[in-house]
């Protein structure tokens, strides 16, 4: 093949890859995207299924690597904390139906939960296989899901979309999917920006619980009218956007075929992604008949929304609050560092008991109290990058709160840097130690960290490791699909025999990796398909979210990075 064919097929395959900057309601829109997103919740259901257990296989297998408990007590305090809320109902108390939040939820059901549909019964039994499972989400989304509720009823949506976190999430705040969706309700990037889920060093507004609660509804609600209140196909496209949704209702209606969601030759993941939910609406509806016993939930509030005006150290609010600071992380995982942003939203989520001795407290201490700062002289040879490296910042940090207004700094000034009040292994769940942890874990291969250089892809680490780009990015707490900073340090369990070498960007540079589109063809296989482009089975599968045990079909689209002097 050659480069000039490749080049055609590489412009046909950005044409065909939907959205990535999402402005307006137009063409650009997730209304109309075809982008598929996995779900992370699912990753966690899959591991379990593949252990061959019936029973409660989740229970030592945290589903969010990112707060894997292997290293550090104060993780594995933080990970009890999430699956075993404070709030919980004892033996003695006997609360009435209508107190029930179970009560108030199955009063909100719209969607048929009497469909008879092969799909739904595969995904019913295997919960109903796996009680445990039920009972984790259910101890991780006690502390949000009252809001959830109050919120799809305010808005005359269905109550099932409050589950919608389980299938998406598993009520993980902290999950984070190979395709670089985050939070409860798994927004990536462009869709979360379309939305106004704001992303910067400081914090992550789509693991915000009451941004993203907000925006989520709102995608749900817009989806639903798109669709003539059709509620299965709103969240078919929810899952793999409206545009996917809409070509397949097109190609059904022009072979005078119905349209309904069960009807349609949609992407496999969202083929199943509508029976979840509703074979968990069917559990929550009727627990007794699949043999499954739901906590007891309190229909009243976890958390009340507390205005601080101001930035301020989480450890300092966790002890105005009088709670462990690990429950601040967990009511409010949009932060990743030790302290709110300092261009807010500024208010925290805290436990309804806690919130007026927060509210009291927090009156008594003045704005420029709440953050820690240390006072920096400038030396010889610093810039704001490396100040900004020592003191685990960023320059733009740097730059916003001394006001400067470039990169010059001068030797002696002053700058004054933001810092936690208390050591890093106090902020358990921020996002530095969330990826410590996950890059210390023990793995197969030859442990390699490595600084990533200007030019450097996924691929290319992961070719002169002999492991897959997936693998690089989960070790690393990325998506595949995520920017590689030059600096930035990486951890990798090399499969090679000499792991400390590797290949220099004069190397590199003889190689002409090139991405590409291409359309499978009637008897098309990975395997052949790998063969053909001179790269790895495992690796198409990583770059197309594949399941290397399903076949390909004729016309679907795959992207492939391949170096074209080993093409056809």
């Amino acid at each position: 093949m050659s480069v000039s064919r490749l080049s055609l097929m590489f412009f046909a395959g950005a044409l065909a890859s939907g959205c990535s900057s999402l402005i307006n309601q137009g063409e650009e829109s997730p209304l109309n995207t075809q982008e598929v997103a996995v779900a992370a919740g699912d990753e966690g259901l899959k591991k379990a299924v593949e252990t061959g257990e019936n029973g409660d296989v989740t229970r030592n297998e945290p589903l969010d690597e990112a707060i894997a408990p292997e290293l550090k007590d104060a993780a594995r305090d933080a990970r009890e904390k999430l699956d075993n809320p404070v709030q919980k109902t004892t033996e003695i108390e006997v609360e009435a139906v209508e107190q029930d939040l179970w009560a108030r939820l199955r009063s909100g059901f719209v969607l048929d939960h009497d469909i008879d549909n092969e799909r739904v019964r595969d995904q019913l039994n295997w919960y109903a296989r796996h009680p445990g499972y039920i009972d984790r989400v259910v101890e991780r989304g006690s502390r949000y899901l009252h809001y959830i509720v109050n919120e799809t009823e305010k808005r005359g949506l269905p109550a099932e979309y409050a589950l919608l976190p389980i299938v998406e999430s598993a009520f993980d705040p902290f999950a984070y999917s190979h395709g670089r969706a985050a939070g409860l309700w798994q927004f990536i990037p462009s869709t979360g920006k379309y939305f106004g889920l704001t992303q910067s060093w400081w914090h992550d507004e789509r693991r915000d619980v009451i941004a993203a609660t907000d925006a989520a509804l709102t995608y749900l609600d817009r989806l639903a009218n798109r669709f003539d209140g059709d509620h299965t196909l709103a969240l078919a496209a929810y899952n793999s956007g409206g545009g996917t949704v809409s070509s397949a209702m097109r190609r059904n209606r022009n072979s005078n075929k119905p349209t309904d969601f069960w009807s349609l030759q949609l992407p496999r993941e969202t083929r199943h992604y509508v029976p979840k939910l509703i074979a968990l609406a069917k559990i929550f509806d009727n627990p007794e008949a699949y043999g499954i016993e739901l906590p007891s939930l309190k229909d009243e509030p976890y958390f009340e929304i507390v205005e601080t005006g101001s930035q301020l150290d989480l450890a300092q609010a966790a002890e105005l609050a009088g709670v462990d600071v690990d429950e601040i992380y967990l009511l409010n995982p949009s932060y990743n560092r030790w302290a709110t942003s300092p261009d807010g939203p500024h208010r925290l989520l805290v436990p309804v008991q806690n919130a007026e001795k927060f509210r009291t407290a927090l009156a008594q201490i003045p704005a420029d109290q709440r953050v820690s700062w240390r006072n920096y002289k400038v030396k010889s040879g610093d810039s704001l990058n490396s100040i900004s490296r020592k003191f685990s910042t960023t320059p733009s940090v740097l730059q916003q709160v001394n006001n400067l207004d470039g990169d010059l700094i001068r030797i002696g000034q002053r700058l004054m840097i933001p810092s936690a009040s208390k050591g890093s292994d106090a902020y358990a769940l921020s996002a530095s130690q969330r990826l410590e942890r996950k890059q210390e874990r023990k793995r197969d291969g030859n442990k390699v960290r490595y600084t990533v250089r200007k030019g450097d892809t996924f691929w290319d680490i992961a070719r002169e490791h002999r492991v897959s780009v997936r693998e690089v990015a989960a070790w690393n707490g990325m998506a595949p699909g995520d920017p590689l900073i030059p600096g930035k340090e990486l951890v990798i369990w090399s499969k090679t025999n000499q792991p400390t070498m590797v290949a220099t960007n004069s190397t590199r540079g003889k190689a002409m990796v090139r991405k590409v589109g291409y359309r499978v063809r009637k008897g098309d296989s990975l395997a052949r398909i790998a063969s053909r482009f001179s790269v790895n089975v495992r690796d198409i599968a990583s770059w197309n979210d594949l399941n290397t045990a399903r076949y390909l079909q004729p016309g679907q689209s795959l992207v492939l990075y391949v170096d074209i002097r080993n093409s056809p």
